[in-house]
C-alpha cells in the first residue's frame, strides 16, 4: 500500500470517527484554526447551546492538514463533512455546489431577506450560483489596499499620495534616483510577490483589474471576459514597474518584511497589515497609512478592489439545515458582527459598516481600520466559476512572461490568457 493511499485511508477513518461522534452530539461546526476565530466561535457556540439544549452545536477547528482546502476536499470525498463550515473560500463554492454537496441556503426560512438586508443586493448577486441558488453565507472580508510609508514619501519630496498609474510611476522614478548607488538599488517603490502561484494574483493583477474595471469579471457567460483595455493596461502598468526597476524581481520578503525594513515605500495588502506593522516596526515613529489601489489616469468614481472573502456553508450531510442556519444567524447579526470585528480584527461583510453606530467605539479606537470599512462598500470577490483556480493559474503564467520577464506584450499576454481560458471552459470561439 502506497504512502498516499495509506494517508487517505487514515484521513477517511479519522473523519468517519469524527462524524459518528458528531451525530451523537448535534450539529458539527468546523471553524478555522485561527486562534481568534476559535475564540469567537467558542463564545457563540456556548451561548447557543445554553439557550438551545435540544439543538446542540459541537465546535471543532478544522482538522490539521496541508491546507484547509485539502481537508475539506478529503471530507467531501469521504462523505464526512461537518454540518457547518466557516472558512470557505468563495472561489471553491461553485465547484462544490455543482457537485451537489452543499445546501441551497435560499431554500431556508428567512435566509434571503436576512442576507439582503445585511450585505446588500450587489453582494447577493455576486454570490448567486449559475443555477440561480445561493450556497454560501457572505461572512468576512479583508479588502486589499495600498499601504504606504509617510516618511519615505516625504524623503522623495512630496506629501501627495500617488493614486494613479502615472503618479505612481513618477514616484518610482524619484525613489530610484534617491536610492541608486552606482547601479545598486537598495530601496524600491514597492514590492509584490513574483511567484507564479495563482493566489498571488489577488494581491497585484486582480485587485488592480477590479479597480480599473469598476468590479469587472474574469469569466462571464462561460467565456473569458478580461480580454479588454483594463487588463491590458494593468499588465502594462505592472510591466513598467519592473522594466524601470521600480520593483525588484528578487523575493525581498524571503528574509524580512521589506515594508517594515523600510526597503519599499508601498505594498498592496489587507487590514491585517495594521497589527503586523505596529507589532514589528523597528522604530516608534514608523508612520504608515493606507490608500486605494492605483487606477488609470482617466478613472473616475469610487475605486473597487478584491474583497478577499471567506464564507460559511452548510453541507448536505446536515440533517437539520434550518437549525444550522438559525445558529449561523446569531454569529452574523449586528451584535455577532461587532464581537467578530472586536475579536478578530477582520471586517464582517455588512453594508455601510462604518456608518453603523454599533461599531463606532471600535473605529474610534482603531482609526486605520476605518479606511478598510469604507473600502468594504466597493469590493468584489471572484466569479462563480468551478474552474476559477485554473483561470487564475493561466493568468499567472502570462503574468510571469509579460510582467516579470517582458517576454510578451501586454496585448499578446492577455489575448493568449483569454484564449486558454476559453479552451478550458470548452468555448473555442475566438
Amino acid at each position: 500500500m502506497s504512502n498516499k493511499i495509506l494517508l487517505a485511508f487514515i484521513v477517511l477513518i479519522f473523519f468517519s470517527c469524527e462524524r459518528s461522534v458528531s451525530e451523537q452530539n448535534g450539529l458539527l461546526f468546523w471553524s478555522s484554526n485561527n486562534n481568534r476565530e476559535i475564540e469567537f466561535a467558542k463564545e457563540f457556540t456556548e451561548k447557543w447551546n445554553k439557550e438551545h439544549p435540544n439543538q446542540m452545536v459541537r465546535l471543532q477547528p478544522v482538522p490539521e492538514g496541508q491546507s484547509s482546502e485539502e481537508v475539506i476536499l478529503a471530507a467531501v470525498v469521504g462523505k464526512t463533512t461537518p454540518d457547518i463550515y466557516a472558512n470557505m473560500w468563495q472561489g471553491s463554492v461553485e465547484m462544490y455546489a455543482k457537485a451537489g454537496v452543499l445546501i441551497a441556503l435560499d431554500s431556508l426560512e428567512g435566509f434571503t431577506e436576512f442576507i439582503t438586508e445585511r450585505c446588500g443586493k450587489e453582494t447577493v448577486k455576486e454570490i448567486t450560483s449559475s443555477d440561480g441558488h445561493i450556497y454560501q453565507v457572505p461572512w468576512k472580508i479583508n479588502p486589499i489596499m495600498t499601504i504606504y510609508n509617510r516618511t519615505f514619501l516625504s524623503k522623495i519630496g512630496t506629501t501627495e499620495v500617488p493614486l494613479t498609474y502615472s503618479e505612481y510611476l513618477a514616484a518610482g522614478e524619484k525613489v530610484k534616483e534617491d536610492s541608486d548607488n552606482d547601479g545598486y538599488i537598495d530601496k524600491w517603490l514597492g514590492y509584490t510577490s513574483v511567484k507564479v502561484i495563482w493566489y498571488e494574483r489577488f494581491f497585484n493583477f486582480y485587485s488592480l483589474y477590479i479597480a480599473a474595471s469598476d468590479g469587472g469579471s474574469l469569466v462571464k457567460n462561460n467565456k473569458a471576459a478580461f480580454n479588454n483595455e483594463h487588463a491590458v493596461n494593468v499588465f502594462r502598468f505592472l510591466q513598467k514597474l519592473y522594466i524601470n526597476q521600480y520593483y525588484s524581481r528578487e523575493r525581498l520578503s524571503a528574509a524580512q518584511d521589506p515594508f517594515i525594513a523600510e526597503k519599499v515605500m508601498t505594498k498592496w495588502t489587507g487590514p491585517w497589515e495594521i497589527e503586523h506593522s505596529e507589532k514589528f516596526k523597528t522604530r516608534e515613529d514608523f508612520d504608515f497609512d493606507f490608500s486605494p489601489m492605483h487606477v488609470p489616469d482617466d478613472h473616475t468614481g469610487p475605486v473597487y478592489t478584491y474583497a478577499d472573502p471567506k464564507n460559511i456553508v452548510i453541507f448536505n450531510t446536515c440533517e437539520n439545515p434550518q437549525v444550522a442556519w438559525n445558529f449561523i444567524k446569531t454569529m452574523i447579526n449586528r451584535e455577532g458582527d461587532k464581537v467578530f470585528l472586536e475579536t478578530s480584527g477582520q471586517l464582517p461583510r455588512r453594508q455601510q459598516l462604518e456608518k453603523d453606530s454599533l461599531f463606532s467605539d471600535y473605529f474610534l479606537k482603531n482609526p486605520k481600520v476605518v479606511k478598510f470599512a469604507k473600502q468594504a462598500n466597493y469590493v468584489k470577490g471572484v466569479d462563480n466559476c468551478e474552474v476559477i483556480v485554473e483561470v487564475f493559474d493561466i493568468i499567472s503564467q502570462e503574468y510571469e512572461a509579460c510582467v516579470i520577464y517582458n517576454k510578451k506584450s501586454p496585448e499578446k499576454a492577455i489575448e493568449d490568457a483569454a484564449r486558454a481560458v476559453n479552451v478550458l471552459l470548452g468555448n473555442n470561439e475566438s
